[in-house]
């Protein structure tokens, strides 16, 4: 749980006819993103009416609504009031940290050879420096459950495929620039796949559907495809 102080910046727009958006800042920063979630947070638990979906990104917050059910003025004049209060006082935010087992290479992972000749190294060097960080959620998006993640090591950072893939195995790991992500659904995809996670990462029976939610942390484990495997078993029971 960590904690902080922010000012009274901000930015609120129209996006369309039925979509707000609050502008927090414009880097990707940890306390940004903070500031971001809070907010997101409250929007929602004020339960304003009219408001269908709240949705945190890395450095703003959308907020869609029913233009035939809200009252506009209502809904600007409430996200005010939530954001001067937040900034007001001293937030606290709640973190997780969950640990994502990992099998590099091989047909889970079909880029990293790539990866550690891009970078003059061997691939056992690309896979402990890849599960070495803990990794921060930013936002979901892309597809259900996609987590965009900061904090990858620069030395490994790698441009995405000049052709995206037709199809994504769910559960590969990727890494694009310098952020890192897993598809939690099979879908097409341009990242640089190193690894494939046997966990379910989109569950639409369960609440929340998403195993991973914005602030969360990862950290990486490698497993050996065999390992991967006896977790798949175990994910499917």
């Amino acid at each position: 749980m960590r904690s902080f102080l922010w000012g009274d910046s901000y930015n609120i727009r129209n996006v369309g006819d039925s979509a707000i958006a609050i502008f927090l800042g414009n880097k990707i920063d940890e306390e940004i993103n903070d500031k971001v979630l809070i907010v997101a947070k409250k929007i929602e638990d004020k339960k304003i009416k009219g408001i269908i979906e709240v949705v945190p990104t890395y450095t703003s917050v959308y907020i869609y609504y029913d233009p035939l059910e809200a009252n506009y003025k209502e809904i600007i004049s409430k996200i005010q009031e939530i954001v001067k209060s937040v900034a007001k006082v001293r937030e606290k935010i709640k973190t997780r940290t969950i640990q994502i087992p990992v099998a590099y290479g091989g047909d889970f992972g079909p880029d990293l050879e790539f990866v550690a000749k891009y970078h003059n190294m061997t691939e056992d060097e690309v896979i402990e420096i890849h599960s070495k960080p803990l990794y921060r959620v930013y936002m979901l998006g892309f597809t259900p459950g996609f987590a965009y993640m900061g904090g990858l090591d620069k030395r490994i950072a790698t441009p995405r495929l000049k052709m995206p893939r037709k199809k994504v195995p769910a559960g590969s790991v990727g890494i694009a620039g310098e952020q890192t992500g897993i598809y939690p659904i099979e879908s097409p995809g341009g990242w640089r796949i190193i690894g494939r996670t046997p966990l379910k990462l989109f569950d639409p029976r369960k609440e929340p559907p998403t195993l991973l939610l914005p602030g969360d942390r990862v950290k990486f484990v490698p497993i050996d495809h065999e390992e991967f495997y006896e977790f798949l078993e175990e994910e499917n029971k």
